[in-house]
């Protein structure tokens, strides 16, 4: 069985990837959040415009580290070299048992939600369906990843051709709901101020999922050429649709309107267009999940298969398909693992604990950029970082900001979220004795 994956992926994948694999339902439920927290139209615009450069700021540094180093897995491979082999298998552990395989299992536990604007779905039909999501999207990967890239192509193209037309018509179209003169607070002071901070919560989680690209790094055409570009590309094009998105919501209904709605996107879409444009709203999110969850399920295991191949995790993940080209074991046990979520009902709680550990991996990723500069000054780097070293000092402060600010509100919480990272160590020791 061959042990390499093979590179199929173009830069249109790449940006297509990063796109549909971070538009899931969040663009569509959470800009009410966003401006109930901010306080106004015009603050919680800023939050948008704001996570999008630190996001932007965070693929900046990572598109030098993976065009230099283009393989599978990521920021366990940016980690791995520079900090060693445990912080970087903590990473993958922690993907592994709740980041990663939660956020599919969130995906497909939203998806019946919009089913049910369709047709009434018991608890078991729900249960059901969400467990059909992950096997369908189990089932095109493992086929072939030029066959998964181009269902990610084609479902991405539509959700965000969709979202695009829906914004210019609901900015057109919003009749003055609120003009943007009013979106703007009276007086910005420290409190405005605070609120857009608060306001980045909802938002950060809105844009999760830009890095899982790089896990794709292995399979990516020419990745010395492309795999910054694509990166960067698919991040900038997040920025302007959730922008455009937010304007278009807030032009609809005013700000006052987006406030007080939990499902904007039908909302504002019922306002411009009657009460019937709600169930189209509901079939783009159903498309969007499945495209997110695809695009999951397409990079999300080329972690697991990278920590397999390093000999610290189960041995059969790093098989690849001699026919298919696809980490078979890797693709079905990440799957698995995110239907045991799903049915156990758990994933929710515990993502609690352990999201800001996502931030915190950031941090320690990107600045493995530091790091590698100053072992190789004068190493060939296909891309280098604009604005090094500014750019991932930025990124890397605002990360472990985001970190103290968790710890610090919820103690509790975080304190389980590390203490559940750190029971990887024995796991690790015991992987390695394994290997050995």
């Amino acid at each position: 069985m061959s042990v390499e994956l093979r590179r199929t992926l173009s830069l249109r994948d790449l940006i297509f990837i990063t796109v549909g694999t971070v538009i899931g339902s969040g663009i569509f439920l959470t800009p009410g959040g966003v401006v109930r927290d901010a306080g106004s139209g015009g603050m919680a615009l800023a939050a948008w415009i704001v996570g999008g450069v630190l996001s932007l700021l965070g693929a900046l540094t990572f598109a030098e580290l993976g065009a230099a180093n283009p393989d599978s897995g990521g920021l366990y491979a940016y980690l791995k070299e520079a900090f060693g082999p445990l912080p970087a298998f903590l990473y993958g552990w922690t993907m592994f048992l709740v980041i990663g395989s939660g956020s599919l299992a969130t995906l497909a536990a939203a998806f019946p939600r919009y089913v049910a604007a369709f047709v009434a779905l018991s608890p078991a039909t729900s249960a059901g369906s969400s467990v059909v999501v992950i096997a369908a999207v189990t089932a095109i990967n493992v086929r072939g990843t030029r066959q998964s890239a181009d269902v990610q192509a084609v479902t991405t193209a539509l959700k965000v051709a969709v979202i695009v037309l829906m914004a210019a018509i609901l900015t057109a179209s919003g009749g003055g709901a609120s003009r943007p003169g009013e979106w703007w607070p009276a007086r910005v002071s420290p409190t405005t101020v605070m609120n857009a901070v608060t306001a980045m919560i909802g938002v950060l989680w809105a844009y999760e999922g830009w890095q899982y690209g790089t896990f794709s790094a292995g399979e990516t055409i020419d990745p010395q050429r492309i795999f910054a570009r694509g990166l960067i590309a698919g991040t900038t094009l997040l920025v302007g649709i959730y922008v455009f998105a937010n304007v278009g919501y807030l032009s609809a209904l005013g700000v006052g309107g987006v406030a007080s709605s939990n499902r904007v996107a039908s909302d504002a879409a019922a306002a411009a267009l009657g009460p019937a444009a709600g169930k189209l709203v509901a079939v783009v999110i159903l498309v969007s999940i499945f495209s997110a969850a695809n695009g999951t399920i397409l990079t999300l295991p080329r972690l697991f298969f990278a920590m397999a191949r390093d000999g610290v995790f189960f041995s059969r993940l790093a098989v690849v398909h001699p026919r298919l080209g696809t980490p078979v074991a890797a693709i079905v046990s990440t799957a698995l693992w995110s239907t045991v979520l799903v049915l156990s009902g758990t994933f929710e709680q515990l993502l609690t604990y352990v999201v800001f550990m996502s931030w915190l991996w950031f941090a320690l990723a990107a600045a493995a950029i530091f790091v590698r500069r100053r072992r190789a000054p004068n190493a060939h780097r296909p891309f280098r970082t604009p604005g090094y070293p500014l750019t991932p000092i930025v990124f890397v402060a605002a990360a472990l900001l985001i970190v103290v600010n968790t710890i610090v509100v919820k103690p509790a919480q975080s304190a389980i979220g590390v203490g559940f990272a750190l029971l990887g160590i024995p796991a690790y020791r015991v992987w390695r004795a394994r290997s050995r």
